[in-house]
C-alpha cells in the first residue's frame, strides 16, 4: 500500500503546476547536438509525443543561448523548457531573459551566492521559477569536510543553504533534486530533504547508467520514494534516447497506479510449457499498440497456465498454444484462431475496444 502523498508546497514552471496535489509529472533531457537544428527539432516532437512533460536543455556557453532564444522564439516547445546552467550564473540570468520557464543550478558549481541571489530575484521578477540541483559529485567542499563520509547529509546541508538564501530573498518558487549515483543515498536524502522541508522534489538516480541497469536502478530508487508518497517530478537517466527515459518514468509511475499513459502490456516470463516464439510475438503486439492513447491493459501469455487466469484483469490478451491461440476478454476467452491469423483478430478485437 502506497503512503499518502506529501503535501507539497505548489509552484508554476511555465503553465505546469508541480507540488501540492498535482499529478507527478515526467521530465527528460535533450541529448541531439545543439547545431544540429533538425535533430533537435525531431527530438522535442519526440519527446512530447511520447509524453514528456517538462524538457531541460543544456547551457553550456553564448551559442547554446542563442540556440535557446531561438528555440523559443520559433514557439518549437508546448511544454516547459528548463534551462541547465552548471557553472556560471550569467547564464543562467540570459537564459531567463530568453523567455526559459526555469533554470536548474547546481550550488556545488556556483560558489558565488551573489551570482545565486541574482538569480533568484531575475526569476522572482519574471514569475519563472529555478530547480536547486544537488548532485553528490559536485558538492561544496566545505560540506564534505563537515559531513566525512556522509554523502546524504552532505547533500542535505547544501541543499538547505540554498533553500534558506532563497527564502531571505521571498523567492519561494523553486523545486529541489538531491541525486546520488549510489541509489541508498539518493534515497536517504530525500527522505531526510522530505521531513525537513515543503518545496517540490524532483526525483531521480543521477548517472544511472545504460538502459538495462539504469531503469532498474532508477525504478528501485524512485520507486520506492514514490511509495513513500516522496516526488512530485521524475527523470529516468538513462544512457540512451531520451523518449526510451520517458516510457521508462511512466512504466514506473504505472506501476504505482499513480500515472497510466496509453496501453499497459503485461506479458509471461515463457518456460518450457511455451510453444512459440514469445519474444517476438510481443515485439509484435508492443507495435501494434504504439502510439495508441487509448487506458488498456494487453495480455500476451505463453500458455493457457498463464492466460487467460492469471491475466484476467486485462482488457484484452492472448494465450498461445501449438497450434492455435485463444483471445479472452476480462478473463473469458472470445475465440481460438490459429496461429497465423492470432495478431490480425487481435486488431480487430483491440479495435472494437478503442
Amino acid at each position: 500500500m502506497l503512503d499518502k502523498r506529501k503535501m507539497t508546497r505548489t509552484i508554476n514552471i511555465g503553465a505546469a503546476k508541480i507540488g501540492g496535489d498535482n499529478p507527478v509529472l515526467v521530465q527528460s533531457m535533450l541529448k541531439s547536438r545543439l547545431e544540429d537544428s533538425c535533430a533537435l527539432l525531431n527530438e522535442i516532437s519526440q519527446l512530447e509525443s511520447c509524453g514528456c512533460e517538462i524538457i531541460r536543455i543544456a547551457i553550456v556557453d553564448e551559442g547554446s543561448l542563442r540556440i535557446l532564444k531561438n528555440l523559443i522564439k520559433q514557439k518549437a516547445f508546448s511544454v516547459p523548457i528548463v534551462a541547465d546552467i552548471q557553472f556560471d550564473y550569467r547564464f543562467a540570468l540570459e537564459a531567463l531573459r530568453s523567455g526559459a520557464d526555469c533554470v536548474r543550478i547546481n550550488p556545488g558549481n556556483m560558489p558565488n551566492k551573489q551570482g545565486l541571489e541574482a538569480v533568484a530575484i531575475e526569476a522572482k521578477s519574471r514569475n519563472a521559477a529555478v530547480r536547486i540541483g544537488i548532485n553528490s559529485g559536485s558538492l561544496e567542499k566545505k560540506i564534505l569536510k563537515d559531513f566525512p563520509g556522509d554523502f546524504s547529509g552532505a547533500i542535505v546541508e547544501s541543499a538547505l543553504e540554498t533553500v534558506r538564501l532563497f527564502e531571505n530573498l521571498q523567492f519561494y518558487n523553486f523545486k529541489i533534486s538531491a541525486k546520488a549515483s549510489s541509489v541508498t543515498d539518493t534515497i536517504s536524502s530525500y527522505r531526510q530533504l522530505s521531513e525537513k522541508i515543503n518545496y517540490p522534489l524532483h526525483v531521480g538516480i543521477t548517472e544511472a547508467g545504460p538502459a538495462f541497469t539504469g531503469a532498474i536502478k532508477s525504478a528501485v530508487g524512485i520507486g520506492i520514494l514514490l511509495s513513500e508518497g516522496i516526488g512530485d517530478t521524475i527523470r529516468v537517466s538513462l544512457t540512451d534516447d531520451s523518449s526510451l527515459e520517458v516510457k521508462a518514468a511512466y512504466t514506473i509511475l504505472s506501476s504505482l497506479g499513480l500515472r497510466s499513459r496509453g496501453i499497459d502490456i503485461v506479458s509471461c516470463p515463457s518456460c518450457s510449457r511455451t510453444e512459440v516464439d514469445l519474444k517476438n510475438l510481443v515485439s509484435d503486439v508492443e507495435k501494434i499498440i504504439f502510439g495508441l492513447k487509448a487506458k488498456l491493459k494487453v495480455a500476451v501469455m505463453g500458455c493457457i497456465v498463464n492466460g487467460p487466469g492469471e491475466a484476467r484483469d486485462a482488457d484484452l490478451g492472448i494465450a498461445f498454444g501449438r497450434q492455435k491461440a485463444a483471445i479472452f476478454v476480462k478473463g473469458a476467452v472470445i475465440k481460438r484462431v490459429d496461429l497465423p491469423e492470432v495478431l490480425e483478430e487481435f486488431k480487430k478485437e483491440l479495435d472494437k475496444l478503442i
